[in-house]
């Protein structure tokens, strides 16, 4: 194995850690939106309640919230590009199953290699082939969806959140307006700008805020999303990208599928399938082959 720098020991373990933080959406979003909860309700939480963590703790280490209009610019661009991945990804789950919609979304790390190329930025062959790997396993672990229909908007909704979460990716990697300002910090504002697209959804569409959100459990849910698979994500992500790149951060995301698969079958019963395994293993191989194959 090649000698790992420093960017490597930070970067691999938080892409790991997105990966994983973020496939955990369906432990707290399923049970709310079973309860009755609206989607728009619960995203609009989901990002206050993060930006409100957020903004507590940028106060608490006394971190300056100033940004230049370029700078905002730039931070406003994330912050659609992200709420865009999250509407794109709910609403196509009302059209095709989520496990279909998972492994269509997992897309997005052969659309930020070929960003990528386009930026005069080649990922060398070992990245490739985890790429490929890694998508092969997606696509295993999820062929016990195969009995249901496939509806061609639900398909395209997928892609479109795989696209637009690549355009974010690259755009962290690559910005150089944005390369001073903190994880934390750029967090923050990227959630804003969803916090705020949300909740002028849910008044232009004479929504209930609270229905559905009624309870302690309810609540409890909510501050599990707005910390694990946001603040935590989101934070975790840009760490990962801005120290080993955006493709190789890209291709630990499949840590969401498997996570999200694994919850599925502990927590809400469903099934174990050969299929699962073969493709966790094959996902999990790829990604330590990429990490014993490369340096940064």
């Amino acid at each position: 194995m090649k000698n790992i720098s420093r960017n490597a020991i930070i970067g691999y373990p938080a892409g790991i850690i997105t990966g994983i933080t973020y496939g955990l959406n369906p432990l707290f979003g399923v049970p709310l939106m079973k309860n009755g909860a609206a989607i728009e309700s619960i995203l609009f939480f989901r990002y206050a309640i993060a930006v409100l963590f957020l903004g507590l703790f940028l106060l608490l280490s006394k971190q300056s919230f100033k940004i230049s209009r370029k700078e905002a610019s730039v931070l406003l661009v994330l912050g659609l590009l992200y709420t865009s991945s999250s509407i794109f990804l709910f609403e196509a789950y009302n059209y095709i199953a989520s496990g279909l919609a998972t492994t269509i979304i997992f897309l997005y790390p052969v659309l930020v290699a070929i960003i990528m190329v386009f930026l005069k930025v080649v990922p060398s062959w070992p990245v490739w082939l985890s790429i490929i790997l890694t998508f092969a396993g997606v696509v295993i672990m999820t062929q016990s969806d195969s009995t249901h229909t496939i509806n061609p908007i639900g398909v395209i909704l997928s892609l479109g959140s795989a696209l637009v979460y690549a355009l974010f990716i690259v755009i962290i990697n690559r910005s150089k307006t944005i390369s001073k300002i903190s994880n934390s910090l750029l967090t923050f504002y990227a959630l804003t700008v969803g916090t705020i697209i949300f909740l002028g959804k849910i008044i232009i569409s004479d929504i209930d805020i609270t229905a559905g959100i009624n309870h302690n459990m309810a609540w409890m849910n909510l501050v599990g999303l707005a910390l694990l698979p946001t603040v935590v994500s989101t934070a975790t992500l840009a760490i990962a990208t801005r120290n080993i790149g955006a493709t190789k951060a890209s291709v630990l995301g499949v840590f969401e599928p498997v996570t999200a698969i694994l919850i599925g079958t502990i927590v809400f019963g469903e099934a174990l399938t050969t299929n699962i395994i073969v493709g966790i293993l094959l996902s999990i191989a790829a990604i330590t082959f990429m990490i014993a194959k490369t340096k940064r």
